[in-house]
């Protein structure tokens, strides 16, 4: 099986050695996104914007691969202050349609940037 690496200037360039995001078959690996701007590569400021920018960086990402939200199938979410667990799930529900994806979120101590949150996911491209 051969591998295809997935890239968009719509969302933000890799920090790290890394890709956005790995293609290998139908699935499709997403690297983790923070809330950067893509333009700027600054942080949005309030916890509700960075959750925004980065559904909107992973929305990039996928469409990239000609896919979408709604074909990830597993979704990681990794927060600063768990807390904020009824604040993601409120505005996640402003992005995915039911079924919605089998998910993780994880109380971390630091994220890269001083982001509070990131995420990253499996997507299956097959129709």
């Amino acid at each position: 099986m051969s591998k295809k690496i997935i890239h968009t200037d719509k969302a933000p360039a890799a920090i790290g050695t890394y890709s956005q995001a790995v293609q290998a078959g139908d699935t499709l690996y997403l690297s983790g996104q923070i809330p950067l701007i893509p333009e700027t590569m600054q942080l949005v400021e309030s916890f509700e914007q960075q959750v925004h920018q980065v559904f909107k960086n992973i929305t990039a990402v996928c469409e990239a691969a000609g896919a979408s939200l709604q074909d990830i199938v597993k979704l990681n979410i990794f927060m600063l202050d768990l807390a904020n667990f009824a604040t993601v799930n409120e505005i996640m529900a402003e992005y995915f349609e039911q079924p919605y994806p089998a998910r993780a979120a994880i109380g971390v101590k630091e994220l890269p940037k001083g982001a509070a949150i990131e995420m990253d996911g499996v997507v299956y491209l097959g129709k």
